[in-house]
């Protein structure tokens, strides 16, 4: 068989290993389904099997979910209704079968994986720190549609599954087991010979599964039906604050549970496959979708073959930035050296790395042993002694020119002809920071996004002086360290700042149209922006902003575009947002409905008089289309090479809408030619800042989209 190796021991228990050809992981495929299907045919009718293991060949992964390209290229209902029945038949054949099935789990047990373990009569999972299990389905705009949703809440509890399925969140092993997703954790090595012998019990009614201590609260509320209503109500408020009703996906889960929970699983299953055949084909799955593909793509360095291995790494700044990276780093390197103005707030930084560490070690992320490893890798450093050698060189001080062109030549100094720069700077050019030094090649831009560890995004940004190598390697290693990584050409505010600025400039000049805070923040949220923009400016502080106005300021006024004064008014009066809690917003106490309340000293300072009968929809327009032209004006000028370069950027790094697709899958959506005629009407209402991008005009008269 091409996807499954069969082996029968003398037990005469059967040995299902999953080993999908071409491929580091295992997805359920109609070409799996076929060979599955062709071996449960087998045992039902051979009297002679006594059990089923189920195991995977797989360096680190049971099964990574199904084969989402197959599912995408499914263009009707009936294709997609198809599909889901033939996978639930093969799940209740082997649920039906009378010998017992044991899965034998190591590494990733995703989707469709975990539903089959779910279909198990028991589950054995590997002590490593490779083995989770989440139904991620609904941050691809589905919902788990092979049984997930109706078995994980009868085998752990309602309480307990509802939050794990409606988020997608990944659990670890020991979690597992404590909620009774997991009924024993072994060993890695020899687990298929641990799965036999439990089959073997099983087989002898020798095992009795433990009962798992749930809260007496949590039963309650699942065994009576009032209890219920209260848990599915919450949930749902909870999906509406969170998503504004945005996402259908998460909508659908809790309907599919609640009726799964009052009626059999047959028929739970039955309503779930018309429930997923829906969203399969709706626009916010499709966007989801081809932000999932995005990603996975940028898992592979495209120019893997010029790339040096980092094992010494330097990290100037020991503060939020640079003990960020240092955190994201620890399993990638031998050495990393964590560089202050004193050896005092670089053993700060430390402390904030092995916290981070000993974090992850509870949660069972890495062994003690892997904790106690990479904390003795960090070294801190008041100079530069010892940089002698180093690969890569990150800076992280603050956005200072002169003072980044210093440490750049301090740098050079001390390293050698291989060493590679990089700045993790927000919107300083990185050819203004290279010019005179000594290997221009050498530089590059590395800017990460806070907090370090949880931000998806690396925006690396290239100058025409940059080599190759220096280029593959920053994606190389921002690879490893988990990051989705984007090359941007070098510019002020490279891409995502540059768009960011241009939105949070709209959003400033609403507020001095005297536009509530409020009602911009909410607007934009409705729109489906995580949070609002002026929130936004409060969180990255009022000096930031102007640092990077100051930053764009000549580009900006060569294209005639007005600006508010706002930020820097605010700045004057000494207002740095939420760091030293004057802002916008008043962060203490709570203002009507349970809002932030608005600064008043604000108005006093910008003398802005309240606008009454705001258009919500226009809001949502300007500040918008104020990014979507900005981002399609660096593809015009080849500051980002692909418009999924850009959507990725701007959904990782910036929080553009997700469903959307990114600014360009949005363009695409709403129709170019509809978009183009908004920019329009809001460049003769309100000036040539919405002046559409040439690009945009071109491809108007073409009929043509960004996505082919």
């Amino acid at each position: 068989m091409k996807y499954l190796n069969i082996n029968k021991t003398d037990d005469n228990i059967l040995i299902l290993t999953l080993d999908c050809p071409d491929t580091s992981v295992n997805i359920f495929s109609s070409e799996l389904f076929k060979e599955v299907e062709s071996v449960i045919d087998d045992i039902e009718k051979d009297v002679r099997i006594k059990g089923l293991v189920l195991t995977s060949a797989k360096k680190d992964t049971f099964i990574a979910g199904a084969d989402l390209e197959e599912i995408k290229k499914m263009t009707t209902k009936e294709e997609v209704t198809t599909y889901v029945s033939r996978a639930n038949t093969l799940l209740n054949r082997i649920i039906g079968w009378p010998n017992p099935v044991v899965c034998a789990i190591h590494g990733s047990c995703m989707g469709g994986g975990f539903e089959l373990a779910l279909a198990a009569d028991y589950r054995i999972a590997s002590n490593s720190t490779k083995t989770v299990f989440a139904l991620p389905e609904v941050q691809l705009g589905l919902f788990p549609a092979a049984g997930g949703t109706l078995r994980l809440p009868r085998l752990i509890g309602l309480p307990e599954a509802l939050p794990l399925i409606l988020a997608g969140k990944q659990i670890r092993v020991k979690q597992a087991k404590k909620l009774g997703i997991v009924d024993e954790i072994v060993h890695p090595h020899g687990m298929a010979d641990a799965a036999v012998k439990i089959a073997v019990r099983l087989g002898k009614k020798k095992i009795n599964n433990k009962k798992i201590k749930r809260s007496i609260i949590n039963k309650a509320l699942e065994k009576f039906k009032v209890g219920r209503t209260f848990v599915f109500s919450q949930a749902q408020k909870g999906v509406i604050k969170q998503t504004r009703g945005l996402y259908p996906a998460p909508l659908e889960i809790i309907k599919s549970i609640q009726y799964g929970f009052e009626n059999t699983i047959e028929a739970g299953i039955k309503q779930d496959i018309q429930r997923f055949s829906k969203l399969v084909l709706s626009p916010e799955s499709d966007a989801l979708t081809h932000l999932f593909f995005a990603m996975n793509k940028r898992k592979k360095n495209p120019m893997e073959d010029k790339a040096i291995q980092v094992k010494k790494l330097g990290i100037l700044g020991a503060g939020l930035m640079g003990h960020g990276i240092a955190g994201a780093s620890t399993d990638l390197v031998d050495t990393i050296l964590l560089k202050d103005t004193s050896l005092e707030n670089a053993a700060k930084g430390i402390k904030e790395v092995t916290k981070g560490l000993a974090i992850r070690a509870k949660s069972g992320g890495i062994t003690k042993f892997e904790q106690e490893k990479m904390s003795h890798k960090l070294i801190p450093c008041k100079d530069y002694t010892g940089f002698a050698g180093t690969d890569l060189v990150i800076e992280a001080v603050f956005e200072d020119l002169a003072l980044k062109k210093k440490i750049l030549n301090d740098v050079e100094a001390v390293c050698g002809e291989k060493t590679i720069f990089a700045s993790n700077t927000s919107s300083l050019p990185i050819t203004q920071i290279a010019r005179d030094c000594k290997r221009p090649e050498n530089v590059i831009g590395m800017h990460y996004f806070s907090p370090v560890r949880s931000m998806p995004l690396l925006e690396i940004i290239t100058t025409d002086k940059t080599a190759d190598w220096v280029t593959a390697t920053a994606i190389d290693f921002g690879i490893k360290q988990g990051k989705t990584c984007i090359v941007v050409k070098d510019g002020p505010a490279f891409y995502t700042t540059r768009i960011l600025v241009l939105m949070l400039n709209e959003a400033m000049l609403l507020v001095e149209e005297g536009v509530d805070i409020h009602t911009i923040d909410d607007a934009m949220m409705k729109f489906g922006y995580p949070v609002g923009p002026i929130t936004l400016v409060d969180e990255v502080g009022m000096d930031v902003g102007v640092h990077v106005g100051e930053v764009m300021e000549k580009s900006i006024k060569d294209r005639n575009i007005k600006t508010s004064s706002v930020l820097a008014k605010l700045y004057e009066q000494g207002f740095l947002g939420r760091k030293n809690n004057k802002g916008f917003y008043k962060y203490k106490g709570k203002g009507k409905g349970g809002k932030k309340p608005a600064n008043l000293d604000v108005n006093k300072i910008l003398k802005t008089k309240p606008l009454k009968n705001v258009d919500i929809e226009e809001v949502q327009h300007r500040v918008s289309l104020a990014m979507v032209n900005e981002a399609v004006l660096c593809l015009e000028e080849g500051i980002i090479a692909t418009p999924e370069d850009g959507d990725v950027g701007a959904i990782l790094g910036l929080g553009f809408p997700p469903f959307r697709g990114g600014p360009f899958r949005y363009v695409d959506s709403a129709g170019i030619a509809s978009i183009t005629s908004k920019m329009e009407e809001l460049a003769r209402k309100y000036g040539p800042r919405f002046t559409p991008a040439k690009l945009l005009l071109d491809m108007t008269d073409k009929k043509e989209k960004f996505y082919k």
